[in-house]
Order: C-alpha cells, then structure tokens, then sequence
C-alpha cells in the first residue's frame, strides 16, 4: 500500500519519542595505533604538541624563519610526535603479551648509533660556526651517515614488532625520533651554509644524501602509520622507477641519476620541501589549529543540530541532514573519511531508523562528506595547493568553486530525495529535531565561519584571514555555554599539533613523488603523451587524464592525490591548450572523488563500517549518487563560464542550466521525477541532462525542450507526484 511522505511525517506514534541532540561530532577519533598516555608521558606529549602548534603561529605571524629551516622544523616536530603517539604494530594486552625483553635490548643497542650522529651533528655545527667550509667525507659517512641509517632501518623493523603497551613508548620509536631530530639539525647546518647551493651536483656533501634517505625512510613510515599503505607504496614504486627508469622501454626511460644527485635534491624545494610541505607547513597547519578551536568552541554539534533543524523534516530527513552537515564539517575537516566518521556516526544510523537501507545510508554519507573537499571557503587542504603550485589567489579558487560545489551537493539532494519520493520514506518529526527557534539564537557560531570569508575578499593574506578567525572562535565562545578559557585554548592548540600529524605526513610523501617527477621528468613524457591523445581528441585525452588521476588517487588522501595528479597529469592538459584554473579543477575534483570511485574508496569504507554493509557495495553505490562529479569536471573544459570565467550573463546562463541538468540526471538515476520513469524515458531524460551540462546555447536549449517535455509528460501522468511505489 503506497502512502505520501507527509501522511507518515505526521502520523501519531506510540514509540518513545527522543529528540535529535548532535554531541561529540567535535571529539577527535582515536586511532586504533595511537597511545593513550598517562602522567608525566602525557604532560611531555602535550606539551610537545601545545609548542608545535604555537611555532606555527608565531613564525607565521611574528618571527619568520628561514624558508627551508622553517620547514625542515615542521617536518622534524610531525616524525617526532608522530613516532611519540602513533605505534608502528599492534599494542600488548591481556591477551597479546608485551614482546621479549631481548627486543628491548636490541633496542636501546640501535639507540647508540642514533645518538651517535646527533652528537656529531652538534660537533659538525661547532665545526661550521668556526669557520669550516665543509666537513670531511669520511667523517661524514663513518661517523654520520651509516650510523644514522642503520639507526633509521633498524628503528624501523624493530617498531614493527615491537609489542608495548598504549601507554608506554617503544624504545624502537625512541629510535625514530632522534633520529628524526639528527636528521634535521644535519639539513640545518647544512642548508644555512653555501654548500645548500651545491645540491643536485657531484659538489655536494654525502651527508645531505644520507639525511635524506634516513628522512625520506622516516616520512614513509610515519606515512604508513597514520595514512596506510596505499600512498607508501606509489611512493616505493616512484623511488624504484628513479633507478629502473634507464633500463624502461619507450616514454618511461630517462638517462638516470646517481643515489648521491638525486637524494641530494629531493629533501630540498624540488620536492620534499616543495610546494606540498610549503602548505602544510602554512596554509593548511592554520587552518588545523583553527578547526582545533572550533572543534573546542563545539561548534561541529552546532552545525550538525542547526542542519537537523533546517532539514529533518523533509522526506528522507536525516540523509539530506547528513548533506547539509556534511557541507558544514567539510570547512573545518580536512579529510573525507574523517567528515564520515564525525558526522556520519550519528546521520547513518538516523537514516536506517527512517527506512534506508544500509548500503544508501552508508553511501549516501560518503558521497556527502567527499563533497566537503570542494565547499568552499576552505575546500580541505588541496585548494591551498592549487593556489601555490598555479600562483592563482586562492579568493579566486575558491570563486571559482561555487557553482561546482552547489552543483554537487545539488545532485546528491536530488538523488536523495527522488529516491525518498520512490520508496515513500517519512521525514524526522517536529518533536525528534532540535529546536530552529532555539539554535537560531546561536547563529552567532557561524561568525568565525564569516569572519574568515570577509576578511579574505577585503584582501588580507591567507594567513592573516585564517588567524584572525582563529581568534574569533575562542571570543565567540565566551557567548556560547562552551566558553574558551586558558585550559580550552591549550586543549585546541594541542589537539591541533596531532591533528596535523597525519596532513604534515601525507605531504612530504607526497612532496617525494613530487620530487621524482620533477627531477626524472617524467611529468614532461606524459605531457607529451597527452599531446599525442590530443591530437585524435581532446576528450580523449581528457578521459585518460581522468583515469589517472583516479588511479594516482586511490587509497590516497585528498591532498596528497591531488598533488601527485597535479605534478603528472595538469601539466600536459595545460600543454593541450586547456586554462591553468580549468586543467587544475578537473584534476582536483577526480582526486577528490577517487575518494568513493572503487575499488578502492577511503569514504566509502569508513561509511561500510559504520553502517554495517558490505564495503565494496557501499563504494559502486556512493559512486552512482555521487556520479555528477564525474561528469561535471568535463564541462571546465567545454563551459569556463562554470568556473566563473566569463561575463556575467554566461555564468548565469551556465548555472541555471547546468543547474535544471543535475536534476535531470539525478532523476534519470533514480528513475523517479514528478513519479515512476520508464526505461526509454531515463535515456531521453539522461540526453536532456547532459545537453544541459555541457553548457553550449543550442545544446542548452535542446535540453530544456526535452526537460519541460518530460516534466509535463509526469505530470500529466502522476499529478502533484505525491504518491510513491513499493520497493520490489
């Protein structure tokens, strides 16, 4: 028996009613390898934390460093709190005893050589201050260089299986983090003398090449500790092909370098200090610590109960809550999989209760939180990379996002609610949500959110506007009952300082693929390959570059995938006569969506756990609800106007069109519009769609013809359109 969404939404129930009430979206989660200290341990870690985190801030906006010094000492401060809080394997228990001591003396024997190059590395600074113009090779090697590396490798296989207790550091990581510490006052001393310009030629010391390779194997294992294997191993493959590459056939060959050239490049601004680190180590640390405070201020609960409020009642309520919420977190949240876990624990569940099964409830919030990378302001941390490696004003990326943000989660609300309409699902009750009346009293939440955006188009730099905000969110907080006082404050900053581990990790590894494709030039190779695609069609070779843009980004974070895709693949779509802006959106928006593309799907799998379904189910469907992302990239190419790039009529005429094709096509998805759509009307209505998109005026006007068409052809046939069908 069929029934309309509204009948149900206000019918009397004898269930116990219990309202809606959004707490703890803003506690952070807890890694299943991350330490929970006690004690003094917890006090050093802390306070570690607190002084990483306030570095950033005062060397952004009072004492600036050096450059390179600057973020040599943001990616030391990551290894060593990153190798202090996050265990290499699995932690002892009552069941899984604590490994034998033996380890532990293996251990604290590898730490002698570790303390060892430290030593010597303050010896080498004495040397250098008086008056040294480099030292010794041999000293270099014998006294620094193995030493430090057989602790590295060492450190590395002995935290492997290395079983301690949660709240006790390994010895093994011990290890790591001073030579974490070696590493960097090496490229210190070193980097802030003439020989820093020596690198890349046979002049250089070998002590730059052997921190480096110590520092590259601590930035990836650091990598797999927070982030997983998937991006560690691109990046073995990548430092493979630097030494197979002269025995590959075809494009892939190159003349080859040297261990010593090319480490003595890599850890410099070619790559591991280049334009990735240059963000996290500005951009995107600011905008950690910033989040830190609101997560402090609980304006995450806020934002979900206000999105409860506006939306619960709809048909379908908590999906489109969990859109709206999702849109919201994702300016504060800098990952996919990170906005499902902190929104999705709480909208999944509200999904199942009101007839969605697992899988749509599961994919329904992938879909969403993947849609928060692209929301402007913040758009996650990939938009602060765009603007440096383009040299495009980041205000302009973030313009230039709007209609394809607003076209996203468009797309997801249509599927959303024609698949409620379909399946004839209720929304939440009046007495289930919080009250609008109530949180419209907190409006003033949003004000760091405003601040921020204000203060970036009246022209203050990034890191201005992104401190500024900063501060707005702990006075704001003085108005809320979660007010910001001393002991709050240290809380964010420190929640701020591991927060920012996992982002800090994932660039510089990045920044290593970065640094291989700069310096084999294979980026170069496949720009010519792009040509040559280009040359039978453009979109062709458009299609390609999505493959691989996909594929470099599966299993990979946001952030980091779009810089590696941004180093191979934007390259030679510039090259093929697309626009910078254009070619590094398109890029962008699939490494941002490779996130729900299988079969490997970071947000869908963390949606999967959740909801309980199978993860491979939940990735093809979070894939088809979100699928307007994988066509809307292809109109930057045939319609600029949708990135803001032409007069004022083009971008309204693109948007509005645009606009009427994202609902088309969600309908043609769910087979559903004013009600049931038969199969021959979804091909015609997927036409109308893509006519729409594409955004030519003649296509255009095809596609409107054929959207009235078919809206009167429903509507003649199913009236107001209330009525919906049984599943099955």
């Amino acid at each position: 028996m069929s029934h309309t969404p509204s009948q149900r939404d206000d019918a009397p129930s004898n269930d116990v009613v219990q309202t809606v009430n959004a707490e703890g979206v803003d506690e952070a989660a807890v890694e299943s390898n991350r330490r929970l200290y006690t004690g003094w341990q917890w006090l050093l870690f802390g306070a570690l934390a607190i002084a990483f985190s306030l570095f950033h801030l005062v060397s952004l906006n009072v004492y600036p460093l050096e450059t390179w010094s600057f973020r040599i000492v943001h990616i030391a401060g990551a290894l060593i709190l990153g190798f202090g809080l996050y265990a290499g394997t699995r932690f002892a228990d009552e069941d899984q005893r604590r490994s034998a001591a033996w380890l532990s003396w293996v251990s604290l024997a590898m730490l002698v050589p570790a303390l060892y190059a430290l030593v010597r590395v303050v010896m080498m600074y004495q040397a250098m201050s008086d008056g040294a113009m480099r030292i010794a090779p041999e000293i270099e090697a014998w006294h620094f260089g193995y030493p430090l590396i057989l602790a590295t490798v060492a450190g590395i296989l002995l935290s492997w299986s290395y079983r301690q207790f949660r709240d006790r550091l390994s010895p093994a990581d011990l290890i790591l983090m001073v030579c974490a510490l070696a590493v960097a006052g090496y490229l210190l001393v070193m980097f802030n003398s003439p020989l820093r310009a020596s690198t890349g030629t046979s002049f250089a010391p070998m002590g730059i090449s052997y921190a480096a390779i110590a520092g590259s194997l601590l930035i990836l294992e650091l990598t797999r500790r927070v982030a997983g294997l998937a991006l560690v191993v691109i990046s073995a493959i990548f430092l493979v092909y630097v030494f197979a590459g002269p025995y590959l056939p075809g494009f892939l060959g190159y003349p080859g370098l040297s261990v010593g050239r090319f480490f003595s490049q890599v850890y410099t601004d070619a790559g591991i200090l280049g334009p990735t680190t240059a963000v996290s180590s500005t951009y995107i640390i600011l905008f950690i610590i910033f989040a830190a405070f609101l997560q402090a201020s609980k304006v995450g609960d806020y934002f979900v109960n206000f999105a409860f409020a506006a939306a619960g009642r709809a048909r379908g309520g908590p999906a489109k809550v969990s859109i709206f919420a999702s849109g919201l977190m994702g300016m504060i949240n800098g990952t996919s999989a990170g906005n499902v876990v902190s929104t999705g624990s709480l909208t999944i569940p509200l999904m199942k209760k009101v007839g969605y099964p697992s899988r749509s409830a599961g994919a329904i919030e992938a879909a969403a939180s993947t849609g928060g990378q692209i929301m402007p302001p913040i758009m996650g941390a990939g938009a602060f990379i765009m603007a440096e490696i383009t040299g495009i004003p980041y205000t302009d990326i973030a313009v230039a996002a709007l209609i394809p943000a607003i076209l996203y989660f468009l797309s997801i609300y249509c599927m959303v609610d024609f698949e409620a309409a379909r399946t004839g699902m209720r929304g939440m009750r009046k007495d289930e949500i919080p009250l609008f009346s109530k949180l419209v009293k907190q409006v003033y939440l949003f004000a760091p959110i405003i601040i921020l955006i204000a203060a970036l188009f009246m022209g203050y730099s990034v890191i201005r506007a992104g401190t500024l905000a900063t501060a707005s969110a702990a006075v704001v907080s003085w108005f809320s009952p979660h007010k910001m006082g001393i002991p709050a404050i240290l809380r964010a900053l420190q929640l701020a300082g591991t927060m920012a581990i996992q982002i800090i990790a994932v660039c510089a590894c990045a920044g290593l693929i970065v640094g291989v494709i700069s310096l084999t030039g294979v980026g170069a190779r496949f720009s010519s390959l792009l040509l040559g695609l280009a040359g039978v069609s453009q979109l062709l070779a458009l299609f390609f570059a999505m493959c691989i843009s996909i594929l470099l980004g599966m299993g990979m974070p946001t952030t980091a995938a779009y810089a590696v895709a941004a180093s191979v693949v934007a390259p030679g779509l510039i090259n093929i006569g697309i626009q910078p802006l254009v070619a590094h959106f398109f890029v962008f928006y699939f490494a941002v969506v490779s996130a729900i593309t299988p079969p490997v799907a970071l947000a869908s799998y963390a949606a999967a756990g959740i909801s309980g379904d199978n993860a491979m189910g939940t990735s093809v469907a979070s894939f088809k609800i979100g699928l307007a992302a994988f066509i809307v990239p292809f109109m930057f190419f045939y319609s600029p106007a949708m990135l803001m790039e032409g007069s004022g009529m083009q971008i309204l005429r693109v948007g509005v069109t645009a606009t009427l094709g994202i609902v088309l096509l969600a309908a043609t998805v769910q087979a559903w519009f004013v009600g049931p759509v038969k199969a021959w009307q979804r091909l015609v209505m997927l036409a109308g769609a893509l006519c729409m998109i594409y955004g030519g005026i003649y296509s255009d006007i095809a596609g409107l013809a054929i959207g009235v068409l078919m809206f009167m052809m429903q509507r003649g046939r199913h009236g107001g359109g209330d009525k919906s069908v049984t599943a099955g």
